[in-house]
This record gives structure tokens, C-alpha cells and sequence, in this order.
């Protein structure tokens, strides 16, 4: 297969791309929460692996951990996440982007306010712990293959995933407490209370 890819085979890239375009897609939304700018990153991973074919080598059954190289620097080249990462959350299907990753924080995400404080804490990691956490976790690669990625020792792997681990649990208790200060309705004192339902009666007993 890595041969193949190399020497240009079509049939081996229709492969590749049928192997692997959603996994590049899926890491893809997860790290820009762009559905469009997804589809984007997809092209551009795969045209590059198109003009990068003769570097790859033949380590591992797979050519997954050079793909996904490919994907982070698109990704990193592009600046369409830090523009549409806002915008995006609302519009991300929870049961679309968030699988159950059995991970720590990332497990108990079970609604929109949820997610959109994990997409939050994500975006202020470093932007080392932040690809190692997305290529681990969202996309399911191992050490050795998030390494082979990103171009860095298993061991810096390890470290930073650690440490994305501690951090994204504390940044998202903290978005979430935020945002749910920011919907808790503003006391007005005694009027509020049985307003709506002094109103109505009072309309009751005008109409009688």
C-alpha cells in the first residue's frame, strides 16, 4: 500500500481517501467546529498527501499517523478556527461532534452548554496539548502514532496529554460555572414573585 501510494497509484489513493476522509473529516469539525471549513480541511489533507506522496515511509501497517501529520499542519496553516469558533458552537449537533470518548471531562459532556464550555477550554490550551488531545481522544490515535504525527518523542506525548488533561478539566468547571451564572435570571425583589399569577387573577376578576 505505501508503495503504491507512492508511486502515484490512483487506486491506492481512492483507497486511502475511502479508509480515511472521515477520520480526517471528523478531527476536522472537532477542531475548527466549522462543518464547511471541515470539508475544506479534508481537500487540502488530501492534496497534499497527493504532493507529499514520496515521503512517506514504510514504518507501520498504516499510512494513518502520516495522514493525520498532513491534516494538523492544514490545520495549523489555516485560519478559519480561531475566525468561526465562536460562531460555530451553537450550530455543533452534540451527538454528531461528541461521541462517547469514555474520557474523563470529555465523558460527561451531556448537553450544548456542556460542549460549548469544552470548545472553549479547548481553544485556550497550548496549541501542542490541544492537537496531542485531539488526535488521542477525537480522532483515537495511539502514543506512538500521535507522535509519528506531530513530528515528537512518545514521551512528549504522553506529558502533554497529561497536562491537556489536567488544564481542559479545570478551564471547563470554570466556562461552565461562567455560563450558567450568565443565565441565572437577575432577582427584582418581592414584585416578581407570584407575578404572573396576581395578573391573572386580576384580569379574572376585571372580566366577572
Amino acid at each position: 500500500m505505501h508503495a503504491r501510494i507512492r508511486a502515484g497509484d490512483p487506486e491506492a489513493f481512492r483507497e486511502l481517501f475511502r479508509d480515511h476522509a472521515q477520520l480526517v473529516y471528523r478531527h476536522a469539525v472537532r477542531t475548527t467546529g466549522d462543518w464547511d471549513a471541515a470539508e475544506d480541511i479534508v481537500s487540502l489533507t488530501f492534496l497534499e498527501a497527493w504532493r507529499l506522496r514520496g515521503k512517506l515511509r514504510d514504518e507501520g501497517d498504516s499510512p494513518r499517523p502520516w495522514l493525520m501529520g498532513i491534516a494538523v499542519n492544514v490545520l495549523r496553516n489555516t485560519g478559519r478556527a480561531a475566525r468561526r469558533h465562536e460562531r460555530a458552537l451553537a450550530r455543533l449537533p452534540l451527538r454528531d461532534v461528541l461521541p462517547d470518548f469514555a474520557d474523563e471531562l470529555v465523558g460527561r459532556i451531556t448537553d450544548s452548554e456542556e460542549l460549548a464550555a469544552a470548545k472553549t477550554a479547548l481553544g485556550q490550551l497550548r496549541r501542542g496539548e490541544r492537537e496531542v488531545f485531539a488526535l488521542c481522544v477525537w480522532s483515537g490515535l495511539g502514543y506512538a502514532e500521535a507522535a509519528e504525527a506531530l513530528g515528537v518523542p512518545v514521551g512528549t506525548v504522553r506529558s502533554r496529554l497529561s497536562r491537556a488533561r489536567t488544564r481542559l478539566r479545570k478551564l471547563t468547571d470554570g466556562e461552565l460555572r461562567r455560563l450558567r451564572r450568565k443565565r441565572e435570571p437577575v432577582g427584582t425583589g418581592g414584585q416578581v414573585q407570584g407575578g404572573r399569577v396576581d395578573a391573572v387573577r386580576s384580569n379574572e376578576e376585571r372580566s366577572r
